[in-house]
């Protein structure tokens, strides 16, 4: 709770930074600046020739509207959990909550950080909705003053517009982004959110278009590089372990408990001795990218806590049969 606490205080920070009709930056500094401009260092190779080696983040310059989602669910969390919010954090949000009413519908750079141009991702598209969402349930709780009917009507136009072209019903599939015919396993958060029932017709098809497109071994790629939006890097890409934990607590949450704890349990066997995860893990099943990533541990976290939960359940008899750890579902 107390590290919890300093997370809320440096974002309450960063919130009361904000000017009414501003919006808040993408990434911050530990020390909460904005200084990250991105230079290519073109003397080094890189690890294993993976050029070009940066400093800095070009992300600082994007627009990610899925951190209005975060932010929120955060605070709320901390909220119901840990201790009220003051009053000047939440007159900071209802200042960035007007913000997003009038920009949710723009394109954005997404979860991803795309550097090939900014499209209407469906994962941002949710986490507007997230945001709104959560501030509504603040505000009925704690009776803060709230413009309900604004928010109420941004959350609705959201859902349907997410609904009526996020959802590809020829394929069975939420897609990365409106007009494209791909996924992303970023939606399989929608049930994590609350976005959508982890039993409803549409994310049971999400899942099983996700195991049979994305999943390798049990393990999950985030989009299939060779036909989703361009991310402006070159080369291959291994599967996603924070990807991977999603489509853990997806199974879950939809009732594959079996599968679920068989993905769980082989996914275990790709930590390092000290039990860290890399950001990605490779074709060798080597450690790629950002190492230790804090992302992937949040979704480990996530996903065991969910996983003991439900099979903890006297109805989950079955799926508590004993398994063999790398036998079939």
């Amino acid at each position: 709770m107390d590290e919890a606490a300093r997370y809320i205080d440096f974002l309450t920070s960063r919130c009361l930074d904000v000017a009414a009709g501003k919006s808040l930056r993408v990434v911050y500094r530990v020390d909460g600046s904005t200084d990250l401009s991105e230079t290519i260092l073109d003397h080094l190779e890189g690890y294993r020739g993976s050029r070009p080696v940066r400093l800095g983040n070009g992300a600082v310059n994007q627009l990610q509207l899925d951190i209005f989602g975060e932010l929120m669910d955060s605070i709320y969390l901390y909220d119901k959990y840990g201790a009220p919010i003051s009053y000047d954090l939440w007159k900071s949000l209802t200042w960035l909550l007007d913000w997003l009413s009038d920009n949710w519908h723009r394109p954005d750079d997404g979860i991803w950080e795309v550097r090939g141009g900014r499209q209407c991702f469906v994962f941002s598209r949710m986490m507007c909705w997230v945001a709104f969402d959560r501030a509504l349930r603040m505000a009925n709780k704690r009776g803060l003053p709230a413009p309900w009917t604004r928010w109420e009507d941004a959350r609705t136009a959201i859902y349907e517009d997410v609904m009526a072209n996020g959802w590809d019903a020829k394929r069975g599939i939420f897609v990365q982004h409106y007009g494209a015919p791909y996924l992303d396993a970023s939606n399989l958060l929608m049930p994590m959110v609350k976005f959508i029932a982890p039993t409803d017709p549409r994310m049971l098809s999400m899942i099983q278009a996700t195991r049979k497109l994305l999943v390798s071994d049990s393990l999950v790629r985030r989009y299939d590089p060779a036909c989703a939006a361009p991310d402006g890097l070159i080369g291959d890409e291994g599967a996603f372990s924070l990807c991977t934990f999603w489509w853990v607590e997806a199974l879950t949450r939809s009732g594959h408990l079996r599968e679920a704890r068989l993905t769980f349990e082989k996914m275990l066997t790709y930590a390092n001795p000290l039990g860290l995860y890399a950001e990605e893990i490779g074709q060798s099943a080597e450690a790629l990218g950002n190492f230790p990533q804090g992302f992937t541990h949040l979704a480990l976290i996530s996903a065991a806590y969910n996983l003991d939960r439900a099979l903890d359940d006297p109805r989950a008899i079955n799926a508590r049969a004993e398994l063999p750890l790398l036998g079939p579902p």
